[in-house]
């Protein structure tokens, strides 16, 4: 394979730099817009139960799986740049008018008359189809940027945008909500929970207004000269549109990527079981008197954080290990992470009431589903869609890891409310499948349409 990308001039790599780099704080601030939500739960108490919190977002993640059926080829025909501000645009007005909504019924005499979860599950939902927009463009575009000897790093740098969004979204969202200014201007006493929706919405706003002048969907629209990134698109007329039918025709009948689909329906399960489920966990314990531990407090009060150090940390090993170890495979480097996850989950059976043992077992979980996710959803659908296809690549595999977090979001939204035993119970059937699925891919390479 071409090792021509090792010889991209310091002009270009500056360039790539201001392309991607504000395209992935966009992307962060639609996981800030996204994930939100789960900061709002835990504030709204029970104006928002653990079932209507389920149902909620796991409609969103169901509407936000679908979308992809229309958002991945579109975006393939449109260009990342016109998906992400699409993206940042319609992300930003839904949650504007989540946090309005949610101001008009706090400033309620009676608040929980107000159809808040109705209202939540239509405003979010639309939230979810336009934030369904964001991975399939930045994918879009660095598959231009990118070769495949690079995508491995670039997985990592995906994995760090993804925390950052993550530690937007739960642990500065928190500290807005507390903070003295934001508390002065709040209403009913104070309460300004509304700012958990309004700050995303202002921001996303804000990078709408820079990717309109920075983001270039191609090297060539940015004053440098395309080259052949080493994926399936290779020897391919770019310039020559493919229909959507024949795209998809293409993605779905390739073996690697419907294997990746099925893995990533565990990983949409796994992530966010774990990423929503556990400060609810952790809230209860402290609340019911039972576990008065500090660790649980502190992993509560900094679970954005972690998340963030475990994004970064599971990112870049997952990239690393795959372009220095194992030649820019993906299955290795994320097998072994699937195999360190599923000894976690066992471990979780023997540590529900242990604070500081079951932070820790979440903590290395989360290490090894963010960087899975990257990896895959982000890099290997580069590899294996092409330039031509990652868009539609993109959707298919994110709409598998959003159908998995809806049925994560349903069935826990259940079973937690009967017993937090079942949590890790659901969980472990999945890092198992995932796992064995893996085995199946471990050789492949793009261009190689077998999965061994």
């Amino acid at each position: 394979m071409t090792e021509d990308f090792i010889k991209h001039s310091p002009a270009f790599r500056f360039r790539r730099i201001l392309n991607w780099f504000p395209m992935g704080l966009t992307y962060a601030l639609l996981y800030m817009g996204r994930y939100n939500l789960t900061v709002a739960k835990n504030a709204l108490g029970n104006l928002m139960t653990k079932e209507e919190f389920g149902l909620i977002f796991g409609v969103g993640a169901v509407v936000y799986a679908l979308s992809f059926l229309i958002n991945g080829p579109l975006v393939d025909r449109i260009g990342g740049k016109k998906g992400i501000l699409i993206s940042a645009l319609g992300a930003g007005a839904m949650n504007l008018c989540m946090g309005l909504y949610l101001q008009y019924v706090l400033s309620l005499s009676n608040p929980a008359n107000a159809p808040l979860s109705l209202v939540f599950t239509i405003l979010y939902a639309a939230n979810m189809y336009f934030q369904s927009y964001g991975a399939v463009s930045i994918v879009k575009v660095n598959a231009h940027w990118f070769h495949v000897r690079e995508r491995g790093v670039f997985s990592g740098i995906f994995g760090i945008m993804i925390a950052s969004g993550i530690f937007l979204a739960f642990d500065v969202t928190g500290r807005i909500l507390k903070s003295p200014l934001v508390v002065a201007k709040g209403f009913d006493g104070g309460d300004a929970l509304w700012w958990a929706f309004l700050s995303p919405a202002v921001l996303l706003f804000a990078f709408f207004l820079i990717e309109i002048f920075l983001l270039k969907d191609t090297p060539t629209k940015a004053g440098h000269q395309d080259f052949d990134t080493g994926d399936e698109s290779s020897g391919e007329n770019l310039e020559e549109k493919v229909p959507a039918l024949q795209l998809f025709k293409r993605i779905l009948t390739h073996p690697v990527i419907l294997t990746v689909a099925l893995i990533e329906f565990c990983t949409g399960v796994l992530r966010n079981g774990v990423m929503h489920w556990f400060p609810i966990y952790a809230k209860e314990q402290l609340a019911s008197g039972l576990s008065v531990g500090a660790g649980w407090k502190y992993t509560l009060d900094n679970w954005g954080l972690l998340l963030w150090i475990a994004g970064i940390v599971g990112g870049m090993a997952a990239g690393i290990i795959s372009d220095k170890l194992f030649q820019s495979r993906r299955g290795p480097s994320a097998g072994m992470f699937y195999g360190l996850l599923t000894f976690c989950i066992v471990g979780m059976f023997f540590s529900l009431t242990n604070g500081w043992v079951l932070a820790a077992l979440i903590f290395v979980m989360s290490i090894c589903v963010i960087g899975t996710h990257g990896m895959l959803s982000g890099t290997a659908t580069m590899d294996f869609g092409g330039r031509k296809g990652a868009g539609t690549a993109v959707g298919v595999i994110d709409g598998f890891v959003y159908l998995g977090t809806g049925v994560q979001s349903f069935a826990l939204g259940i079973l937690t409310t009967k017993n937090w035993d079942y949590w890790p119970m659901f969980l472990l059937p999945f890092s198992i499948i995932g796992f064995l699925l893996l085995l199946r891919i471990w050789h492949a390479l793009p261009g190689k349409r077998g999965t061994h």
